[in-house]
């Protein structure tokens, strides 16, 4: 695999239109940037009635922020999911019959929303598969105190990682991931993009994806990881505290098994045997049906817990998913 190595030119950076994709699909809706800035109404602070950091400024803090350093890289425009909407009308229509409401009387605003930034000009190779680096957050209004005053933190998760081409599939590792950005203005949140994309290391984690595909795991081995993460979920809690959790539920453990026989790219072989790679893309694939809250958590998790996989059957070491 050759490693990746950003040389910044001084023409501007290149945005370039990329329909939306299902990166994440449960409980969900696509939007846009332009949508969200130009039809969204922004909540606000209950005691002074200030508005909070908007979807959109999370957007546009993220595009800048990318722009001003990836310069000269084609940037996507962003990919947006939202999801929890919370309706209302103007006063004027207070009295009127839900289904007489003109659009222009109705608002709206989404609770909960995700979105990506695609540099497809950063596109290394894994096992055949192109990658695409990717940029990207969650904002949750549900974490925000919204009855105090104007200055008072909100929450936000970043990332930066990889996009799979073939599935999109999202590839986050811890390396890359800010789970509770604490803010109170947008210069904030800028700053706390940026610093994340300055100091994420990309060639250390595609090496560390490169290496999945050199470890396999038998049939009997994937049948007892399965059963282990599922048990997981019901240990005592002296027990869990002895072991690296595991944040995918039974729907998404399902998925992995019917996808371990069925999925076109990342199913097992003839033998029954399947590499750490396409495992590690049968965890994401089934990812895309968490909710917005664990989205990137749970990704993370799965790229956790290759990696425990792996460092056991690289130095043969017990692994209680696989022992």
């Amino acid at each position: 695999m050759e490693l990746l190595h950003i040389n910044p030119v001084e023409i501007a950076s290149t945005e370039i239109v990329k329909h939306t994709s299902g990166f994440i699909e449960a409980n969900t809706e696509t939007s846009s940037f332009e949508e969200i800035r130009s039809s969204h109404i922004i909540p606000v602070f209950a005691r002074d009635n200030e508005p909070l950091i908007s979807h959109s400024d999370f957007i546009e803090a993220t595009r800048e922020a990318t722009k001003d350093v990836f310069v000269g890289e084609h940037i996507y425009k962003p990919q947006v999911r939202i999801s929890h909407p919370v309706k209302g009308r103007v006063p004027d229509a207070k009295d009127k019959p839900a289904q007489l409401l003109e659009e222009w009387e109705k608002t709206i605003y989404y609770e909960r929303m995700a979105f990506l930034i695609e540099i497809p000009s950063i596109k290394p190779s894994i096992d055949g598969n192109t990658l695409s680096l990717t940029i990207g957050g969650v904002k949750a209004y549900n974490q925000d105190n919204l009855y105090s005053r104007t200055h008072s933190e909100q929450h936000f998760k970043i990332f930066i990682g990889f996009t799979n081409k073939v599935c999109t599939n999202l590839c986050v590792s811890t390396d890359g991931y800010l789970s509770d950005v604490k803010v109170r203005n947008t210069e904030q949140l800028y700053m706390a993009i940026r610093n994340l994309i300055e100091s994420y290391n990309y060639n250390y984690q595609l090496i560390h994806l490169n290496k999945l595909k050199e470890y396999s795991i038998t049939e009997h081995q994937f049948a007892h990881l399965i059963g282990r993460c599922r048990m997981y979920q019901h240990l005592p809690t002296y027990n869990k505290s002895q072991i690296d959790p595991i944040l995918f539920g039974d729907q998404q453990m399902s998925s992995v098994v019917k996808d371990y026989y069925k999925d076109q790219s990342f199913c097992k072989d003839h033998k029954g045997n399947i590499n750490l790679w396409r495992l590690y893309n049968l965890f994401t694939g089934a990812n895309k049906s968490s909710y917005i809250d664990s989205f990137l958590d749970r990704s993370v998790n799965a790229s956790h817990l290759m990696e425990q996989l792996r460092n056991g059957l690289e130095n043969q070491t017990s692994c209680w998913y696989l022992n």
